[in-house]
């Protein structure tokens, strides 16, 4: 079977005796195959050029990043020493979580494509050449993704520690506030509120920012208790120093011993759990604010009213 030339048409039998759709005819035999081949160099000059783009690409990111930390110009020094060794690091962990959601899906592709294309090369020797050249970028493509993938798993935990500090961040903010609030109820009543008027009490001061509302609705319920301590003067009498001088005095009959009172408070904020009374949670005691599992044992659990 013989494609025709000039229409495209399948010829069954020889194509000089005419085409049967167009009646095209051929003017002789066809030509034989060539002697020699040449070799493709193409599979190898994309496999190379991908994996070194790629790691030339990342190295001249960090760069860039360094350059931004230490200024332009750089001395001269600091390019011939290792003194700035942890800067570099810097720079590479900054430059790696910036370009991971572009860089990781690039290099995981250049590999995969560069592993089939050096297969086909080295399986089929006398059709491609630059088999060197293709391992040489391939392992390029595996360098660069191990150092993305390694300086991205070196900044994980300070990130999620940040992210804890961030959400515990929140929780304070809420605990000053009610902190701030019982501050003003008792410049207003001259005390602080019972747990039975804690909620009712705190939503009647002025909340424009709605800031209050908001952590009393976060609040553990009967996560509130105060108590009093009262100091009271000794009303018992002296004992008499030999030598004293005694006179008479006119006393009232009954008077009442002067006393002060202290009023203190036990307020717990549920933590990222949302469940009360576990160790997360956040703990304001007479107005400081810890964490529950910052606490020691004998303080963890709330004083009784």
């Amino acid at each position: 079977m013989i494609i025709c030339p000039s229409c495209g048409s399948t010829v069954d039998g020889d194509l000089c005796l005419g085409c049967a759709s167009c009646g095209a005819r051929a003017i002789g035999p066809p030509l034989a195959n060539a002697e020699h081949k040449l070799r493709s160099f193409g599979r190898a000059t994309v496999v190379s050029t991908s994996g070194l783009v790629l790691f030339a690409g990342f190295l001249s990111l960090v760069t860039a990043t360094y350059i931004q930390f230490k200024g332009f110009p750089l001395r001269l020094s600091a390019l011939f020493s290792f003194v700035d060794l942890p800067a570099i690091l810097s720079a590479g962990e900054v430059t790696a979580w910036q370009v991971k959601w572009i860089a990781l899906p690039v290099a995981i592709a250049a590999i995969w494509s560069g592993a089939r294309l050096v297969r086909s090369i080295r399986k089929n020797p006398d059709l491609f050449i630059g088999l060197r050249a293709a391992r040489v970028g391939f392992a390029a493509s595996i360098v660069a993704t191990l150092m993305v993938a390694t300086l991205i798993g070196i900044t994980v935990p300070e990130r999620l520690r940040r992210h804890q500090w961030k959400v515990d961040a929140g929780y304070y903010a809420q605990a000053y506030t009610i902190q701030r609030a019982l501050l003003e109820y008792r410049a207003l009543h001259g005390t602080l509120p019972t747990p039975d008027d804690f909620v009712e009490g705190l939503s009647a001061l002025p909340d424009p920012d709605g800031s209050i509302a908001e952590a009393l609705r976060n609040m553990a319920p009967n996560g509130y208790q105060s108590n009093s301590v009262v100091a009271a003067a000794s009303t018992k009498s002296k004992p008499l120093v030999r030598g004293t001088a005694l006179r008479f005095a006119t006393t009232s009959a009954n008077v009442d011993p002067p006393s002060v009172s202290f009023t203190n408070y036990d307020l717990r904020l549920p933590g990222p759990d949302k469940l009360p009374n576990t160790d997360d949670d956040f703990v304001v005691r007479d107005g400081l604010v810890f964490k529950a599992s910052e606490l020691p044992p004998s303080a963890a659990k709330p004083s009784a009213p």
